[in-house]
């Protein structure tokens, strides 16, 4: 019984002081507003947690943001600044404007949350891509078999929003604009982490990691 309070606290207070070293660093250092304290901490605890060799880059998607926002964020970590900081689509049946369902299902046309690791690049027919394994069971390991993958849209761009009013949707790939998707899939390919926030209730219930909500 005392070693596991010991191990707990020595837990807390890791993960407490963790979170405290990233406000008062990365957080200011990185100087983008559009991104949440809370949800940079949430990734990189996530990503402490997670074995990988490419840590030196990290990807960030806020699905609580509106599709009319920028928010994804591609984090250098090691020159710790923001390398990529754009729009990108939710699944069509994620929601509207603002994302609200989420499905590791096979054909739900919807995005998943959580943690998913880069994997390998190919050209389809949505031209340049790359694939994502999830790493988290129950929440998106279905993601590879979904063919849910990091890719160009016409759709994902500005000037579809001033046309129709938002960003258009995907089939729950997080798509990004055309022509950043290239260099954005170049800079984060290799197994870096991507963490997709949204749905933090049932989220909280089932992920693996610890998450300071």
């Amino acid at each position: 019984m005392k070693k596991l309070i010991l191990f707990i606290s020595i837990f807390l207070v890791y993960s407490l002081s963790f979170s405290t070293l990233i406000d008062k660093n990365l957080y200011k250092k990185l100087d983008t507003p559009r991104l949440d304290k809370k949800v940079l901490n949430r990734a990189l605890e996530g990503l402490s947690e997670i074995d990988t060799k490419n840590k030196e880059v990290l990807t960030i998607i806020d699905y609580t943001k509106s599709a009319n926002e920028k928010r994804l964020f591609v984090i250098d970590l090691k020159k710790e600044k923001i390398i990529f900081d754009t729009y990108v689509s939710h699944g069509k049946n994620t929601g509207g404007e603002f994302a609200k369902n989420f499905s590791n299902n096979i054909d739900s046309l919807q995005s998943s949350v959580g943690f998913f690791k880069t994997s390998n690049t190919y050209m389809g027919s949505n031209g340049y891509s790359m694939r994502l394994d999830g790493l988290e069971k129950g929440i998106n390991d279905k993601a590879r078999e979904r063919n849910i993958v990091i890719h160009g849209a016409k759709y994902a761009t500005e000037s579809f929003i001033n046309k129709n009013g938002r960003l258009g949707r995907s089939w729950g790939c997080p798509a990004v604009p055309l022509d950043l998707s290239k260099d954005l899939i170049n800079s984060i390919k290799g197994g870096s982490i991507v963490y997709i926030n949204g749905d933090l209730n049932n989220y909280q219930k089932k992920t693996k990691f610890y998450m300071n909500f």
